[in-house]
């Protein structure tokens, strides 16, 4: 599936979250690749956006890849430990610097952004 290049590890990709009021929050992330359909994100120093996600596990996540634009809508879990971080932590070693915890995002949702249309 082309969606899952743009996504793949090592691309810069923007994660949205928001607080549990609702306030918006957008940064620029480097992934950490698939594990099972699931995406990775190594969280390092992004405090404002760990907090949201500690509040509001919901997130969308925007990538290019070859001009095209994808979005994946999903909600969020937080590892600091087990299968998952150990992963990213293997991963991170390519491109430090190595997070305190992991992202792990169950994909609800995958859209194409140039044809307007769900895929997924």
């Amino acid at each position: 599936m082309i969606w899952k290049d743009a996504f793949k590890e090592g691309n810069e990709i923007v994660l949205t979250t928001a607080s549990k009021t609702g306030v918006p929050r957008a940064i620029v992330v480097s992934s950490l690749g698939f594990s099972k359909d699931k995406l990775l994100i190594g969280i390092c120093q992004m405090k404002k956006s760990f907090e949201n996600l500690k509040e509001n596990p919901a997130v969308s996540l925007v990538a290019i890849k070859h001009k095209e634009y994808y979005m994946i809508t999903g909600k969020t879990e937080i590892f600091s430990s087990g299968k998952y971080f150990e992963i990213a932590v293997e991963r991170s070693r390519k491109c430090p610097p190595i997070p305190h915890h992991v992202l792990v995002i169950d994909i609800k949702e995958v859209f194409d952004l140039d044809k307007i249309k769900k895929i997924l």
